[in-house]
């Protein structure tokens, strides 16, 4: 018996060939840009471990937010950095605080053309740079917490925001939040929960972006980097209690998770591909030893084969302009 010459490489040879049978595609609209912005700033301001990546004054953080709409981004994420922090992070639930003066702002200049997001966490906010109020003993008190959680998806929905992020990793934050807004009138904004957020080592330039006061770590309400089920708990959970999207945080240290997360759920899952990633790729480019451009696409490219349909990333304007320029 003879066999037929079967040659995978046939569907290689040409770019054309190659575009026809791809598997995956990563869009522009599946794509969201964090931003920070810090609250007195005048103009932008760099972020040393992050480069690219600036803290925006409130007119640069418009100026920019426009230009990535008009890059195809699918949607923005804000994160405040304020000029004074208090242990209960009063500047989060502040209609005048940094953050939702920032979405209001955000949202006038391009919330009919994208989807506003705001982190929903007191990380930013507090004195201790924990994601929480803390009990006596010093350790997050989860039910205080939540409380303020509360409140502060009321204040970013009263300034116009489409999707809070609740980013904390505290029991029952969905819950809480889902009901505090249905009581408040504002059933349509959408509980994207960051359902398996990971206690990483990855997040250290995002804490320079925030100017983040933590001592310490969160491994007392982050996952542990060594489980995988637990992610699935914390998914379901997050599911039941009314999340519209779940997201794994970070992603490429992540993809299994992203994986059996994306096969679990009939909700949309999302990824952050995290500062440290990020920080990474831009450190070895920078030093000639990896072709940047390419490696970003790359990277975006295996979080969605993994199943993730939106990806959280710092390169999402640069990104969505290559992906454009290619298609």
């Amino acid at each position: 018996m003879t066999y037929p010459d079967v040659r995978p490489r046939r569907l290689r040879q040409t770019a054309a060939l190659r575009r026809l049978v791809g598997e995956t595609t990563v869009s522009p609209r599946e794509l969201v840009l964090p931003m920070f912005v810090k609250e007195g700033l005048t103009e932008p301001r760099p972020v040393a471990s992050l480069p690219g990546v600036v803290q925006h004054s409130r007119e640069s953080l418009r100026k920019a937010a426009a230009a990535a709409v008009e890059a195809g981004v699918g949607g923005l994420m804000l994160f405040g950095v304020p000029e004074t922090r208090d242990p209960v992070g009063s500047g989060a639930t502040d209609p005048d605080g940094i953050l939702n003066v920032a979405i209001r702002d955000v949202a006038a200049e391009v919330g009919e053309a994208t989807v506003v997001m705001g982190d929903l966490c007191l990380d930013e906010f507090t004195s201790h740079g924990h994601c929480g109020v803390l009990a006596a003993d010093g350790s997050v008190d989860n039910d205080a917490t939540l409380t303020r959680y509360a409140v502060m998806a009321v204040a970013q929905a009263v300034a116009g925001v489409h999707v809070v992020g609740l980013s904390g990793m505290m029991d029952g934050q969905v819950a809480v939040v889902r009901h505090a807004l249905d009581a408040a009138g504002y059933p349509d904004v959408v509980v994207l929960a960051y359902a398996a957020k990971y206690a990483s080592g990855f997040y250290g330039p995002f804490r320079d972006a925030v100017e983040s006061t933590l001592t310490g770590d969160r491994r007392a309400y982050q996952q542990d980097p060594a489980n995988g089920r637990e992610a699935l708990r914390e998914v379901a959970l997050d599911v039941s209690e009314g999340a519209d999207i779940v997201m794994v945080k970070p992603a490429l240290p992540y993809l299994d998770v992203i994986s059996t997360v994306a096969a679990a759920v009939e909700v949309p899952v999302a990824a952050y591909q995290v500062s440290g990633e990020y920080a990474m790729v831009e450190a070895a480019a920078a030093n000639g030893w990896l072709d940047r451009d390419r490696v970003m696409l790359e990277t975006l490219t295996a979080i969605r084969r993994a199943g993730a349909q939106i990806i959280l990333t710092y390169w999402a304007v640069e990104a969505a302009r290559l992906l454009r320029e290619a298609s």
